[in-house]
């Protein structure tokens, strides 16, 4: 049996000094690892990429180091936002503070019919698709014989590829991705 070389690294940073309470060690390696790696860069790289400049402002260092000097109940308080939160209340109406998280989905559609299923029909067997070759042509076949079928997570397999092929369509070529 191999060693757990993820345990043995989260047993290392949590006993290593510094960290007042386990709290403390779980963001401290949030910080130091997991923010560096993983959303920051992608952040980063994403904007970079489009000529656009990206900020996190509640990464400026002394915003993180006051946040760092918290003591762990106002860290926790209201999902991890408390702080943020009562300061906003004197800035923004409650409506805006306490809404649920949000995200940005795909548009969703309950029934893929009509024109918009044609859209989506000739966005996918376009020639720019099938010179694209990123859908298999078979498979796309069997998606307009259901176009309103569910992945396991729900969501309409056959919107997305044509939502996908549609943005595809309407990037400038230098951008769009090349067959092979």
């Amino acid at each position: 049996m191999s060693a757990d070389v993820s345990r043995q690294f989260v047993s290392e940073q949590f006993a290593a000094a510094g960290a007042d309470s386990a709290l403390d060690a779980a963001l401290r390696i949030d910080s130091t690892v997991m923010l560096i790696d993983d959303p920051v860069k992608r952040v980063d790289n994403m904007t970079m990429a489009w000529g656009l400049e990206g900020r996190v402002p509640f990464l400026d260092h002394e915003l993180v180091e006051l946040a760092a000097a918290c003591p762990p109940e106002l860290k926790l308080a209201h999902g991890g936002k408390g702080v943020l939160k009562n300061a906003a209340r004197a800035l923004l109406p409650a409506e805006v503070v306490d809404r649920p998280k949000g995200y940005f989905p795909v548009p969703g559609i309950r029934h893929l019919e009509g024109d918009l299923l044609e859209q989506v029909r000739g966005a996918l067997t376009s020639e720019a698709a099938r010179a694209r070759g990123l859908f298999r042509p078979a498979y796309v076949q069997a998606l307009f014989a259901r176009p309103n079928d569910r992945s396991n997570l729900g969501v309409n397999i056959l919107w997305q590829l044509g939502l996908l092929e549609l943005w595809l369509q309407g990037l400038p070529s230098r951008c769009a991705p090349r067959p092979g």
